[in-house]
């Protein structure tokens, strides 16, 4: 044999099949592999149920609660968000823009003291009161040059209209003209100082 030396002896002794630290002349030695591999079985499937017993769903629901309050977003509860701010600086101005918007706005301007001043000489003439400085005037001075006085003649309605449109379109040059230069001014202060700083906070509602 392959296995024995010249002397009959052998290699080594034979292992047991019962497995690795079974003595051959115990009990589980004697007993049939198939009621070893029963017994095996059965005290397999009784692990398993005893560790789905303690892994229950109250264990992994408390497990889960754990974590969460563990972690620092896990709160069940919203927090609140607080008002977001953002500092803005305005460090130029367009000029041609600034010009434009203050050409249209002048504008408006004039029309609005046109429409006015009419509104108000219209409003006078409708109260009479033209005619109470007319006659109190003429018995001031009497009728010395035997015309009644008027004060239409000096201050008449197409004089003061005539004036105020005048006026207006004096006001829409000099508004564009100044604001204009006044976006040259910033535009260069603010290439020495930075510009002007502006807070834009986030409605809450």
């Amino acid at each position: 044999m392959a296995d024995r030396r010249a002397d009959d002896e052998p290699l080594a002794p034979r292992r047991p099949l019962s497995g690795p630290g079974r003595d051959d002349t115990g009990s589980e030695a004697r007993r049939p592999l198939s009621e070893r591999v029963s017994a095996a079985v059965s005290a397999a499937g009784s692990a398993v149920q005893q560790a789905a017993s303690t892994s229950g769903p109250g264990s992994r629901q408390d497990t889960s609660i754990g974590t969460a309050k563990g972690r620092p977003g896990g709160s069940t509860a919203a927090r609140p968000r607080g008002t977001r701010r953002a500092r803005l600086r305005l460090v130029h101005l367009d000029p041609w823009s600034v010009m434009k918007t203050s050409f249209l706005l002048s504008i408006a301007f004039g029309i609005v003291t046109v429409v006015s001043v009419g509104l108000v000489w219209s409003v006078l003439g409708a109260a009479g009161v033209w005619e109470s400085i007319n006659s109190t005037v003429t018995d001031v001075l009497g009728d010395e040059g035997g015309e009644p006085f008027d004060i239409e003649n000096y201050v008449g309605a197409s004089r003061v209209m005539g004036f105020t449109m005048i006026v207006a379109v004096v006001d829409v040059i000099l508004i564009t003209a100044i604001a204009t230069l006044a976006a040259f001014l910033y535009n260069l202060a603010a290439a020495l100082l930075g510009g002007v700083e502006v807070t834009l906070a986030e409605d809450e509602r």
